[in-house]
């Protein structure tokens, strides 16, 4: 296993739609891999493939305290929605920014797991969130794009300058 880069806020490759995954080979396998370790080194609870720059449909998240729950979701889509919650969110490609997000409390969502079978989740609370907001990099969404426009251009603004600083 390998840590991967991670891609940060504005980068465009940050923006593209990903291809679906045809079939669960080594390859994906590895990239699950690299992305559960570059998720917990981090650390992070959530990491998508196009921020490792990778154009796949592959999602990683643990939302155990202890790291003992992960959860790969291989061209995840959502089923079904229910309720309403904000929460404070955070993105390790917009790093040191938590803002309030309102999103659907419950989701109920297919995908294939690690070993390419189909299956279903049931998910409220943080781990709702978290598939949720991992989905929206496939589709090349961010949390900030739920912003107003002036905060979005201040966060943008900021990470610009970091950037150039770094």
């Amino acid at each position: 296993m390998s840590r991967l880069d991670i891609l940060h806020f504005p980068d465009s490759r940050l923006r593209r739609r990903c291809k679906p995954v045809g079939t669960v080979d080594d390859k994906v396998k590895r990239l699950i891999d690299d992305m559960f370790e570059t998720m917990y080194e981090a650390p992070g609870i959530g990491l998508s493939a196009p921020q490792v720059n990778a154009d796949a449909r592959v999602v990683t998240i643990d939302v155990s305290k202890d790291r003992s729950a992960p959860l790969c979701l291989i061209n995840p889509e959502i089923l079904a929605t229910d309720g309403e919650a904000e929460t404070e969110e955070g993105c390790l490609s917009v790093p040191g920014v938590f803002e309030l997000v309102k999103r659907p409390e419950r989701v109920r969502v297919r995908a294939l797991d690690r070993d390419g079978r189909s299956r279903e989740i049931e998910a409220e609370g943080l781990l709702a969130v978290c598939i949720q907001h991992e989905m929206d990099h496939l589709d090349g969404q961010l949390f900030v794009d739920y912003l107003s426009r002036l905060k979005r251009e201040r966060i943008r603004k900021k990470a610009e300058k970091a950037q150039r600083h770094a």
